[in-house]
């Protein structure tokens, strides 16, 4: 128990010094909040630590990154005009997307809900990887489009680095969950840089054509990533809510239009009508296209007070379009030859598809109520979060594409999953393990 407790203050890994770079580099990337955001201001002051927290989670959350899409940049941007959010670089990319909440409290409790690339980072280094040599984390600003020049210019920066550490080895880069959709933008936009520094590509969860039962919800109700007791210390789902309304990430999440999903999904609502004084019940049914009329009815008199100030944050047509132009790049993107693709996706996990709000005995009256209702789902089967149809529809030549019975984020902690990568990766824990095959590739592709 004494060792448990020094371990959460001194750290439980270490690396040899004498290690070189004998295997080929992995990247790891992270999804959709799954990346360490701090505050940090425009002019002198401390980083402030606004995502994950558990600590004044919900007021430092309001106060430092609700934010505002910018139509003429592309970009969200904080709404405290005194400060910026960035990523932490620390631990060459890893500590971003290791415990969340990196907190002393959270380390010595043992609070598994924050740790996020946690277990797999320690299964990599147990397999002899060495970070800052071997082994990198990406994290970024997931409330970006996933094709942001920010978002490509980090991840092109990580690529560069983690090769030339090497010495001039491939990188093989394992994404989680929105994470795969951003390598999916960035082999569009830079197909031949890609090429130049990418051996192996190994995506996990990934919403390849949406996660519509999740997305739809979260446009309209929020998104609660805690539940029972816990969420008391939080961020809240409206909270969330508010934030997620204005990130073009979340709306290139919607379900693909152009995909040939076993059912369309759609949104239901139980709507009350009166006429002549006599009312009546209707469900109400949205396909994909009439969805967005459903959004803005609903999200018509959204709004935010924030320093004084009220902000209209109704359902972002411009965002909606940009999330479009980025779902046609994703649907056309080709994996360039010589990168070996992997697929894992979860299965055996209720995962929201339908949506619907209010029922026969409490009905809908305006649509603006949808807002402050808790949904009913329908499910198909998945993660909990991506369904397996999804993940899988990545239109791309697989070598493998395994499903495994996991949560979303516990697909980041399973055993099969752990073992899947080593096979892939060519490596075991503690044993040593050459593979010049990529690095003798490149030399004669140049």
């Amino acid at each position: 128990m004494l060792r448990d407790y020094c371990c959460c203050f001194y750290g439980a890994r270490s690396s040899d010094p004498t290690d070189v770079a004998d295997r080929d580099p992995v990247v790891l990337i992270s999804g959709i909040a799954g990346s360490i955001l701090n505050s940090k201001p425009k002019k002198l002051g401390f980083e402030t630590r606004v995502w994950v927290r558990i600590l004044l989670a919900d007021l430092e959350f309001k106060k430092k990154l609700w934010s505002i899409y910018n139509p003429d940049t592309g970009y969200t941007e904080a709404l405290d005009g005194n400060s910026e959010i960035v990523v932490p670089q620390d631990d060459y990319g890893l500590y971003a997307i290791d415990i969340l909440d990196p907190s002393a409290l959270v380390k010595c409790l043992h609070l598994t809900d924050v740790y996020h690339f946690h277990d797999m980072i320690d299964m990599l280094v147990g397999c002899g990887y060495k970070k800052g040599t071997t082994l990198f984390g990406y994290g970024y600003d997931f409330r970006q489009s996933n094709r942001i020049g920010q978002l490509m210019d980090g991840l092109k920066e990580k690529l560069e680095a983690a090769y030339k550490a090497s010495g001039g080895r491939k990188v093989n880069i394992i994404s989680h969950s929105m994470g795969g959709l951003l390598v999916t933008c960035f082999i569009s936009l830079h197909s031949e840089i890609f090429s130049r520094y990418v051996n192996k590509w190994i995506t996990i969860a990934t919403p390849f054509q949406g996660a519509p039962g999740c997305i739809n919800d979260s446009i309209l109700t929020g998104l609660q990533f805690v539940e029972g007791f816990e969420s008391f210390f939080f961020v809240s789902r409206w909270s969330m809510h508010q934030l997620l309304v204005e990130c073009p990430s979340v709306y290139e999440m919607l379900p693909n239009p152009d995909f040939n999903w076993k059912k369309q999904p759609e949104i239901q609502v139980w709507r009350k009508h009166s006429n002549d004084g006599e009312s009546s019940v209707e469900l109400e049914t949205y396909g994909r296209n009439e969805c967005v009329s459903l959004f803005e009815e609903a999200l018509k008199n959204n709004e935010l007070k924030i320093g004084g100030k009220t902000v209209a944050l109704p359902f972002n047509v411009a965002i909606l379009k940009w999330a479009a132009a980025t779902r046609e790049l994703i649907n056309k993107t080709q994996l360039p030859k010589g990168v070996s693709f992997y697929n894992i996706y979860g299965t055996s996990f209720d995962t929201p598809f339908d949506v619907c709000y209010g029922s026969e005995s409490t009905p809908i009256g305006d649509l603006s109520e949808i807002c402050h209702t808790l949904p009913e789902y329908s499910y198909v089967d998945g993660d909990g979060t991506v369904p397996s149809e999804s993940a899988m529809g990545d239109n791309f030549e697989a070598v493998e594409r395994v499903g495994v019975s996991a949560s979303h984020r516990g697909l980041l902690t399973n055993e099969k999953v752990f073992q899947l990568i080593q096979k892939w990766l060519q490596v075991s824990p503690n044993t040593k393990h050459s593979n010049y095959t990529s690095k003798v590739m490149h030399a004669y592709s140049n």
